[in-house]
């Protein structure tokens, strides 16, 4: 097929890369041998080199085996960004199981559906989230709990300030004593050596993580990713990337690690490059994060555009030195041009726009970051990527400038959904040559240049601060509320979060509710991305002549309100 994207691929980008055999693991194993002194994480000022973070990793590895984890078991590792999260990635990798991300946010509800699907033996999780896991570990699959502290990786100072004067007040304490089956991260550590860690036997061709995404149909599903999916993407990453200097490049990880956004522009690219990850636990930590590039002087910087907004207009910026940064790479939402503008004015970083799913590891688009950059656009494939445009019905190739379905084809793209045979069906489809192609579900176009353009995401998904919400998830949500006959959940604007989550709510009869009311209920229920910040009640919801209510009514009505307020 025709590749027009190949004549805009900045200098020194292949067309093509020939990866290795090497698992995901083995590409830290390799890191350290080559950059062992490196920083490869910074976390509250504490650093931890390549060398340091390779025998902790083996360690963790080594306790898994103990615990009797087999190769291909699943791990749940349920944390913010913090070096305990990377080793027990990586860890898990090593010792032949297949990680589970898992939204720290979640709660027990989102859990529960998690750990049973993925059939999760182990949970790796922080004091002050215990809980939430204890609530559903007796329905689940779950056999062993690993706990640690946010604090177990802080410098001393920062540990004994953090213990005397935040630790109680902010529910980090945790008495593990009388849990069966669970464990002290640390005390794990100590108690296996590298030595000790039995080799797994695994290949690239074997399953690495399943990453949890809605797809198109708003039912979670676990996208299988392998190590080859995840290696490759790492290194398209860093194919993407002319002048990058291995083991002198650091990045910044506001982007939570358990997203697949951040496991692989973070954490998976950094390792392959030897890179430092200077990991935030939390993105809104807006100060902490002007203070981070301040001081580690980041040359990397992947984000989302509400992250960008929001650096962009806060009142201290001026004060910070934030010109380290080179290379920001926006996904999760369309990247406004005005937003792209002023980060690069306070910078001096190039920012470009590109695109990905769960499924694809996830990068599949980028804007060139010396080359053309066309405002809108989700750019051009990354190597080894193919891209096209097909009639949404018919699944044949449309012509230039047509609008239909986003097929990607590379070496990124997932093996399949677990345990969902006819979602994958309908999802991966091979072509007359053999070729695998992955359906997005999202509507775009691509220009005689070879750049792409979504011109409307996924049906009825919600993309909220680059989160994605699907309105099912949290319809059923609000139909658990016993005054709720009817709901409705859509996306309207937000000039800060892209989008914002907004329901429409039809009360039972001779039933009284307050928005409040509504959006608590949803709160004790949901991560606090999904829980809606709107709620309209109404005395009845539009809907088909089958009686389907039609969502998209809903979504057109508000933002034909928000254009006459305009």
């Amino acid at each position: 097929m025709d590749k027009p994207w190949l004549q805009f691929y900045d200098p020194g980008v292949p067309e093509s890369i020939d990866y290795p055999d090497d698992t995901l693991d083995a590409l830290l194993a390799n890191t350290a041998r080559r950059f062992p002194d490196r920083p490869a994480i910074i976390f509250f000022d504490k650093q931890l080199s390549y060398r340091e973070l390779d025998e902790a990793v083996s360690r963790f590895a080594a306790a898994l085996q103990h615990l009797g984890l087999e190769k291909g078991d699943r791990v749940a590792v349920h944390m913010p960004n913090c070096p305990q999260f990377v080793i027990a990635y990586y860890g898990t990798l090593r010792a032949g199981g297949v990680v589970v991300p898992t939204n720290p946010t979640y709660t027990p509800r989102e859990l529960h559906h998690q750990l049973n699907d993925s059939g999760a033996r182990v949970v790796v999780t922080l004091t002050m989230t215990l809980d939430r896991v204890q609530a559903v570990r007796d329905e689940t699959p779950v056999e062993h709990v690993i706990v640690t502290n946010i604090k177990d990786y802080f410098p001393p100072l920062i540990k004994l300030l953090f213990t005397l004067f935040k630790e109680k007040k902010e529910g980090h304490a945790a008495d593990i004593r009388g849990l069966p089956n669970t464990s002290w991260f640390l005390e794990l550590l100590r108690r296996h050596s590298p030595e000790s860690r039995r080799p797994a036997g695994t290949t690239k061709d074997d399953l690495a993580v399943l990453g949890y995404t809605g797809g198109t149909t708003g039912v979670p599903k676990g996208a299988m990713l392998l190590h080859r999916n995840l290696v490759a993407n790492a290194l398209q990453v860093r194919a993407w990337t002319p002048g990058l200097r291995e083991g002198e490049e650091s990045v910044l990880g506001a982007l939570p690690l358990f997203h697949s956004y951040g496991m692989t522009t973070v954490m998976n690219f950094a390792v392959a490059v030897g890179g430092a990850m200077i990991l935030l636990p939390n993105p809104r930590e807006l100060d902490r994060i002007l203070k981070l590039i301040d001081k580690y002087q980041p040359t990397f910087f992947p984000g989302v555009p509400t992250l960008y907004t929001a650096i962009n207009n806060h009142p201290d910026v001026q004060k910070y030195n934030l010109r380290s940064v080179k290379y920001c790479l926006s996904g999760a939402a369309s990247l406004p041009v005005e937003v792209q503008k002023k980060f690069e004015e306070l910078t001096g970083a190039k920012v470009v726009e590109g695109y990905g799913l769960t499924e694809t590891s996830p990068v599949t688009h980028a804007n060139p970051l010396n080359g053309r950059r066309k405002p809108g656009s989700i750019g051009i494939p990354m190597p080894d990527t193919l891209a096209k445009i097909v009639h949404i019905e018919t699944g044949e190739e449309l012509p230039v400038g047509e609008v239909g379905e986003i097929v990607i084809s590379g070496p990124q793209v997932m093996a399949g959904y677990h345990n969902r045979p006819k979602e994958t069906q309908a999802t991966l489809r091979t072509d007359a040559d053999g070729r695998v192609w992955l359906h997005t579900g999202d509507v775009a176009r691509m220009d005689e240049d070879g750049y792409f353009y979504i011109v409307d995401r996924k049906k009825d998904l919600i993309i909220a601060s680059g989160y994605n919400v699907y309105p099912r998830e949290v319809e059923e949500v609000l139909y658990e509320h016993p005054k709720v006959l009817e709901a409705a959940v859509v996306g309207v604007p937000d000039p800060y979060r892209g989008e914002t989550v907004k329901a429409f709510v039809v009360l039972r009869e001779g039933e009284m509710a307050t928005e409040e009311e509504i959006i608590q209920f949803c709160r004790d229920r949901l991560a606090p991305y999904k829980v809606p910040k709107l709620v309209e009640f109404r005395d009845s919801l539009p809907k088909t002549t089958v009686g389907k209510i039609l969502r998209r009514q809903l979504a057109e009505e508000e933002r034909r309100k928000l254009q006459a307020a305009e």
